[in-house]
């Protein structure tokens, strides 16, 4: 294959990937192709950095394989997860346009590919097509929402309520009905669960354990049997 032939092999993938992420979904063909034909292709290996909370802005990414995880780092080395990313879904929008540094940090979770679209041509987009902009602030907006969400779990709900939240909804996405309840595998070690719902791996040990006595779900490996969602519902709102 030439190397014109290539290179027109690997636009029609950039402009038909773009085409399925969300934020770039109602683009038109000379949107995307604007696009298509400024992004950068980056890979990442399981646990590499991306970007660093501090670090300038060069631009958004979008992921085309993998999982990114978005997270902030405290003083005393624990981590909070705000966001984990797969493919299709966009991550450090926000910089781009206020002109200030990552607000996070983002690492892959396992091999990644994303295109990176720099911070210029997407002003640029906007500039030339003001309607781009609308769009990528109701996706921006949606973003804020889910971190006000978040915040408001982590300030008036205990360990134990946000466990069992996350415990439901992974059962809600991934679930499948048997005859011993519903059943998923749990993508995460108990210290990538901690991450998640703002505690240490310890408190996240001691509640599965408590679950598991009281009958909630069980636990095979990774394997997690929710056999009465009622009961673990009602853990979200108990006190």
């Amino acid at each position: 294959m030439s190397y014109n032939m290539r290179a027109m092999s690997q636009l029609e993938a950039m402009t038909q990937m773009l085409h399925r992420v969300a934020l770039f979904a109602d683009l038109s063909g000379e949107e995307i192709d604007f696009l298509a034909r400024r992004v950068v292709l980056r890979r990442a290996s399981n646990g590499e950095m991306i970007f660093s909370e501090g670090d300038p802005c060069t631009g958004l990414f979008v992921v085309q394989s993998g999982q990114v995880k978005i997270f902030k780092t405290s003083a005393d080395g624990r981590e909070q997860v705000l966001l984990i990313a797969g493919p299709g879904a966009t991550v450090a929008e926000l910089p781009v346009f206020d002109g200030g540094p990552y607000p996070a940090s983002g690492s892959a979770i396992n091999e990644a590919a994303l295109f990176e679209v720099r911070k210029e041509d997407v002003r640029q987009l906007c500039l030339e097509h003001p309607e781009v902009a609308l769009k990528l602030l109701r996706v921006v907006g949606s973003r804020l929402r889910r971190l006000v969400a978040m915040i408001e779990e982590l300030s008036f709900t205990t360990v134990r309520q946000r466990l069992a939240s996350l415990l439901l909804r992974q059962a809600q996405a991934k679930g499948q009905k048997t005859a011993r309840g519903i059943e998923f595998d749990l993508p995460w070690t108990h210290q990538e669960l901690a991450a998640q719902i703002g505690t240490v791996r310890e408190l996240v040990s001691r509640n599965l354990s408590r679950f598991q006595s009281t009958g909630v779900i069980q636990i095979e490996g990774r394997r997690v049997i929710v056999g009465n969602p009622e009961a673990l519902e009602a853990e979200t709102k108990s006190s």
